[in-house]
């Protein structure tokens, strides 16, 4: 189910205790070793939305799953949201952890879409210019490869676009040729 408002302020919790702590960073390891494991198992999220299977059991598929991996404060804050009957909520709570961590840090978000996978220069390159261009110190670029987009790139950051694809450009020219701009300019 989703619940934007309980995720915020159960990520927000659990990022102030761990700022406490002085354990964010390892906190933020473990979250973001959850959200790899959601991102990759929807299994594991069909059984944390289950309501048949009990916390105690849930608990103990969790504890296989991570074998171990997390520290103790984000064990004790995964029992937690199984006292409290939210373990359906993780999810959404490791998303708003992270959102809410990026901004503690400073750390912009951007996504570089390409036709072809990056080199490390080329995306070094990329991550310079944007730094650059937005007067930015940190960035963390996600990349993704789109065969359809044909050439060029598309990004996107912070509710801006850039869509500098030859796909793009196609498109473009085809509706040019539909309105008949060049026919009207002969004339």
């Amino acid at each position: 189910m989703n619940n934007p408002r309980l995720a915020v302020r159960y990520a927000k919790s659990l990022l102030d205790l761990a700022t406490e702590k002085s354990q964010l960073e390892e906190v933020y390891s473990d979250i973001r070793f959850l959200q790899d494991i959601c991102k990759s198992n929807p299994d594991f999220v069909a059984l944390l939305n289950s309501p048949i299977i009990s916390e105690q059991k849930k608990n103990t598929i969790i504890d296989a799953v991570t074998q171990s991996r997390l520290s103790p404060l984000t064990i004790s804050f995964i029992k937690l949201l199984g006292v409290k009957n939210r373990e359906s909520n993780l999810p959404e709570v490791i998303t708003a952890f992270v959102d809410q961590y990026y901004v503690v840090k400073k750390i912009h978000r951007a996504k570089l879409t390409t036709a072809v996978p990056l080199s490390d220069d080329l995306k070094t390159s990329f991550i310079n210019k944007i730094k650059a261009s937005n007067n930015i110190d940190n960035l963390d670029l996600e990349t993704s490869v789109n065969d359809n987009i044909i050439g060029g790139f598309v990004l996107e950051m912070e509710g801006k676009l850039v869509d500098a694809s030859i796909i793009r450009d196609l498109k473009d020219a085809h509706k040019q040729f539909q309105n008949n701009d060049y026919i009207h300019k002969l004339r």
